[in-house]
């Protein structure tokens, strides 16, 4: 975990001490997130294109992305 950014963690431990709901399908809130980055303009089009390219993978792979 200590790979990820403070944010990330923080939001880990509100899910896993019920603070926040878990996310049934959270592959299909990861691919709408990494969209709505992909056609925000504001953002660099360097983690455009990274983003892009994470979602492309998570729809291409054996993942249930609903």
């Amino acid at each position: 975990m200590n790979k990820y950014s403070e944010l990330i963690r923080e939001k880990y431990a509100q899910i896993g001490s019920n603070d926040l709901g878990y996310i049934d399908d959270a592959l299909g809130a990861v691919v709408t997130v990494l969209n709505e980055i992909v056609d925000n303009q504001q953002v660099p089009t360097e983690l455009r294109e990274k983003a892009a390219y994470a979602a492309a993978n998570l729809l291409i792979s054996d993942f249930d992305v609903k």
